[in-house]
């Protein structure tokens, strides 16, 4: 577990746990069983390549934040007044078996809905929870809230998560960075683009809504208007064909590709796509002509441009590049999205898969809101939900229509015990909370899903205090809840051991030492040579969306741009986008002091020329509402986006906005089509000057100004 000494310093491997692709390979500075120094990346592991975002490279001023969760609490205030009293472990188990008991009793086990989100990604410690959802018939919960949008696009064109080895971008003459800001967001990324800019004198295209930081590292940066980006696919497509810069021979040998798709493409020209996107024609047709002369275009494919209404139809129709230029067929070519089809690891014990009754309810995570204010269509036709425990998850903060979370975890006949390292916004709910150990204290291991490796986290530190880990509290809950006691008494080492095993490959003790397990497939797999993993072998054009999900009605079996975005009107003249903050993750972050310095306060960049026409000068307080509530946050006018278009960075606590509501007050929990998943960069909105502030309050300069 140790890594080697160097300089004197004691390095202990770990795995980054959090809700990042990268899920980097770590080196810890451990100065004693409970404190760490700084944290780095592993060099050894090929795509970490000793790289580790700021944030968690200053994890010792979150492990140590005098701030955490201490010892178990018990509301004695109400419901959301963060109103507590110490309680023992013990009687907090026994009030939480009690209270999900009674709830069964009264309504049948599907009223309990256990929850678990992105504040940690392991493969025990986070969907552990599972086990004993399946091993009682407590509701299931549908994982939408990141990636289903832009996993039902590619599936749909593809077939399975998978994709081009992303080490291959050091092998790439044009890197295609498509909705993703990986300079803040996964900036391992970057590491691989610099070596392929460095060696090959690699080009870097980056195509999003503002101009981020890694739009400034970009040789070209494409800044379009949110939710037009299946139009520039087409256009991008029009011109391949129109230009003949497409591989015929592969569209036929690989692809569904016919006459029909090239006669729909036929009018998607650059000028219909310019009044779309607001992009200029030449810059669409430089752009297109750019990518079909570059054999080696590497599609680097992120979330952002997906979580939109037509999300999906628009990562379809990016996911159709590479299949026009046969791009798949040569290495540092392709598209990569994220990979999660194929580790390999048999899940049935730490899972309770074999457990499962597949007549329980499943509920989609994204819908939480209308879910406990009781929507019956959410309620997927069963029960309300009386009793819940939370893991993992600030959906006061992070989920849509935050406002109607807050109301349904506010309700009196709701029991919820949250499981929590801070007093977050959700924990102020909980009838019993109870302090969670964090990544540093257990043992696990995560999946990579932005690159090939399973990477391993042995614990490094000793318990903080009376926290204990998710698995802890799952066991124990299981034993005082009757469940099989087999699948309830193994520590998680000997539950990762016994997957490994299972899974044939190797042990716990192995997997430690290195620290990772690589799962890299060879090039022609991962390139699809022999075939895409589909039904038919083909990339498909014409994708069946039925297949894909159930929200397919008025989804067109072609590549295609869908106007179902929320639209700008009078009454709502501004289109929202809430793309991550640098410093943050989720709201993961926003309480250590680095993260709180760099990031300053909450801001809407709102474009200049609009700001001019509100009144709106730098720290004017602005309203930003729709239907669903009104948040109150000071205004930065930028030469970000588009006119028309408002940013606001950060998924900040609620307590960060003047009038204590955040911003994800404002966003549809309407499930995307065809799968569900939220739409959290599709909201429209209307500005309003609150009231000019004559001397602004500082605070650091826009990074992406």
């Amino acid at each position: 577990m140790q890594a080697t000494p160097a300089m004197g310093k004691e390095f202990w491997k770990s795995a980054c746990p959090h809700d990042c692709p990268s899920a980097c390979s770590l080196e810890v500075e451990r100065l004693s069983s409970t404190r760490i120094g700084r944290i780095r990346g592993a060099a050894a592991n090929s795509y970490t390549d000793g790289v580790v975002c700021a944030k968690v490279a200053r994890y010792a001023e979150r492990v140590h934040h005098p701030d955490r969760l201490k010892q178990p609490l018990q509301r004695v205030g109400p419901k959301g007044s963060g109103q507590f009293r110490p309680i023992s472990w013990d009687a907090a188990l026994d009030q939480v078996a009690e209270a999900f008991q009674r709830a069964t009793l009264r309504h049948g086990a599907e009223t309990v809905w256990p929850y678990h989100s992105g504040g940690t990604m392991g493969v025990v410690q986070r969907w552990g929870m599972d086990r004993l959802r399946h091993a009682m018939g407590y509701s299931r919960q549908k994982t939408t809230i990141c990636v289903t949008p832009a996993e039902s696009g590619w599936r749909a064109g593809v077939g399975k998560l998978l994709g081009a080895d992303p080490r291959e971008m050091a092998e790439s003459d044009l890197i295609v960075v498509w909705g993703g800001n990986p300079v803040s967001t996964q900036v391992n990324v970057m590491t691989h683009v610099a070596r392929a800019r460095r060696e090959r004198g690699a080009k870097l295209v980056v195509v999003d809504v503002y101009r981020t930081p890694t739009i400034e590292a970009a040789d070209i940066g494409l800044v379009l208007r949110p939710g037009t980006d299946g139009a520039l696919a087409l256009a991008m497509m029009h011109v391949l064909l129109t230009e003949g810069l497409v591989d015929r021979a592969y569209l036929a040998r690989h692809t569904d590709f016919g006459p029909d798709i090239e006669a729909h493409l036929a009018d998607k020209t650059p000028q219909w796509a310019s009044a779309v996107t607001g992009l200029g024609v030449d810059e669409i047709v430089d752009f297109a002509r750019l990518y079909g002369r570059t054999q080696r275009s590497f599609l680097r494919l992120g979330f952002g441009f997906t979580r939109s209404r037509n999300g999906a139809t628009a990562m379809h129709a990016v996911s159709c590049l590479p299949a026009m230029t046969g791009a798949w067929q040569h290495r540092g070519g392709g598209a990569f999205f994220l990979r999660f089809d194929r580790w390999g690891l048999d899940l049935t014990r730490a899972h309770g898969l074999d457990l499962i009754d597949p007549t329980t309810r499943i509920m989609d995570q994204s819908r939480i809101g209308p879910v406990l204010c009781g929507e019956p269509d959410a309620l997927a036709g069963g029960p309300p939900v009386t009793a819940m425990l939370m893991q993992n998850a600030n959906s006061a903060n992070v989920a849509p229509e935050s406002a109607s979370v807050a109301r349904g975890l506010a309700r009196e006949d709701l029991f919820l015990c949250v499981h929590e390292q801070f007093m977050t916004a959700t924990a102020r709910y909980a009838d019993i909370l109870l302090p969670a150990a964090m990544f540093l204290e257990y043992d696990d291991i995560y999946y990579g899903l932005g690159h090939t490796h399973l990477t391993v986290g042995p614990a490094v530190l000793d318990r903080y205090e009376d926290c204990r880990t998710n698995h802890e509290l799952i066991c124990a809950l299981g034993r005082r809840l009757g469940a099989p006691a087999e699948r309830f008494d193994m520590s998680a080492v000997d539950l990762l051991d016994e997957t490994l095993r299972a899974s044939g490959k190797g042990t716990w003790a192995e997997a430690t030492e290195r620290g990772w397990i690589d799962c890299a497939e060879s090039f022609e797999a991962s390139h699809f040579m022999s075939g895409f993993p589909s039904s038919d072998g083909r990339f498909h054009f014409k994708p069946d969306w039925s297949a894909v999900g159930p929200y397919h009605a008025g989804l067109r079996a072609l590549p295609d741009h869908l106007e179902n975005h929320e639209q700008a009107t009078k009454a709502l003249p501004f289109r929202l986008v809430v793309p991550p903050a640098r410093g943050f993750l989720n709201t993961t972050f926003s309480e250590t002091p680095g993260s709180k310095k760099r990031e300053g306060e909450p801001r809407a960049l709102i474009h200049e020329s609009d700001a001019a026409r509100l009144g709106v000068v730098d720290g004017s307080l602005v309203r930003l509402a729709n239907a669903r509530g009104e948040v109150r946050l000071r205004a930065r006018p930028a030469l970000t986006a588009q006119p028309g278009i408002v940013i606001v960075e950060g998924n900040w606590p609620s307590d960060a906005y003047p009038g204590g509501v955040g911003i994800n007050t404002l966003i549809g929990a309407d499930p995307v089509p065809p799968n569900g998943g939220a739409a959290f960069h599709d909201t429209a909105v209307r500005i309003s000057l609150d009231q000019l502030i004559v001397a602004p309050r500082t605070s650091p300069a826009s990074r992406a100004e």
